[in-house]
């Protein structure tokens, strides 16, 4: 698994759409992953993606669409013989065998060697740093530590492609933010494509090349993390990933209004239905009134949270209108936090201002 043996292959999807009675699971699905990247689909409960995952490993026959893996249809192959890596949410892990059986069963199947077979398993356990314990009992291990075996066990034959089924979300917080940081580079090393699984933002904007965002069998939106975050294609984007306020604004002479103020504003494609001005909590800040080169949010703070590094104060603008503001406990300046009851200016530059509407 040296950095001149990388394997890896595209995968294109068209058209894939999947029913069970009058719900659609997938509709009308298409998507192209290049050779290589790791890909994050992002959603809900019940949005598709799992689905869409399944119908990639071989579990699920699409009722209508194509999937190729490196132009290679493969919507009738079975799953054995798509030469695919695959990580479970529950790890999937035989409890009778110890860590090296366990790793070593897909190079048994596939016929292997017993010496290929010590070889490779010696290196996928190296690499996810386990290859002192190969002998342990799989009851005897941490749930971190039989993370990291269902991991060398999917990428032990060397597979194109990972397919991953949210393989953290039963560890903690901390050693699920150490194995994201550590399958990213495990990814960065081999090179394979990867397929990941997740309904956690942060965890896709964390360790994704691109992020396909899904809702009730389709594809909201495909970009980068970045791209994502910061120019959503619509409101349902813009609530799912990140913290967001929402403000509604009025389109007239082909700008927007915010009650009787004009607003500097960017504006996503689909504006128009529904619009209004996405306040993202770090990029507000608190300014002069009259301030220049600003828009400007008159308002009066409600609450104050504390959240250790960050405060959170919530400002009240009116006509049931709420908008949160992030800032630092402790200022760099020693300027002075409002505190609930302070009136206050709000002000966010042009270039963060984004107009966003309903999805079609």
């Amino acid at each position: 698994m040296s950095e001149d043996t990388k394997l890896s292959t595209s995968i294109d999807i068209e058209h894939v759409t999947k029913t069970y009675g009058s719900f659609a699971a997938l509709d009308d699905v298409s998507l192209n992953i290049r050779s290589g990247e790791f890909l994050s689909l992002l959603g809900s409960s019940g949005s598709g993606k799992t689905t869409l995952l399944m119908a990639l490993a071989g579990f699920v026959r699409p009722d209508a669409g194509s999937i190729r893996f490196g132009g290679r249809e493969m919507v009738f192959e079975p799953p054995h013989k798509r030469d695919l890596g695959m990580m479970f949410q529950n790890y999937a892990l035989f409890p009778h065998m110890n860590v090296f059986q366990n790793v070593a069963y897909p190079l048994k199947l596939r016929g292997y060697s017993r010496d290929e077979i010590r070889k490779r398993v010696g290196e996928a356990l190296e690499m996810v740093e386990l290859d002192k314990l190969v002998g342990r009992r799989i009851d005897e291990m941490s749930g971190g530590q039989r993370q990291r075996i269902a991991l060398a066990r999917a990428i032990v034959f060397e597979p194109k492609i990972l397919l991953m089924d949210e393989p953290l979300s039963a560890l903690d917080k901390r050693l699920r933010e150490t194995m994201q940081l550590e399958i990213r580079r495990l990814h960065e090393r081999l090179g394979m494509t990867v397929v990941y699984v997740t309904h956690d933002q942060r965890e896709a904007l964390t360790m994704s090349d691109r992020i396909a965002v899904m809702s009730q069998g389709r594809i909201q939106q495909i970009d980068t993390p970045e791209s994502l975050y910061e120019r959503p294609a619509n409101r349902f984007i813009a609530e799912f990933v990140g913290e967001s306020s929402f403000l509604p604004v009025a389109m007239r002479e082909g700008r927007a209004w915010f009650r009787d103020q004009p607003l500097q504003a960017v504006f996503s494609e689909g504006c128009l239905n529904n619009p209004s001005i996405l306040l993202r909590p770090e990029k507000l800040r608190f300014v002069d009134d009259g301030q220049q080169g600003l828009n400007l949010f008159r308002g009066q703070v409600h609450d104050v949270i504390y959240q250790g590094e960050s405060q959170l104060l919530q400002v009240d603008l009116g006509e049931g209108t709420q908008v949160s503001i992030r800032r630092p406990s402790r200022s760099s300046s020693g300027d002075r936090l409002p505190t609930s009851g302070d009136h206050v200016v709000l002000g966010l530059h042009p270039q963060d201002s984004l107009i966003v509407g309903d999805s079609a």
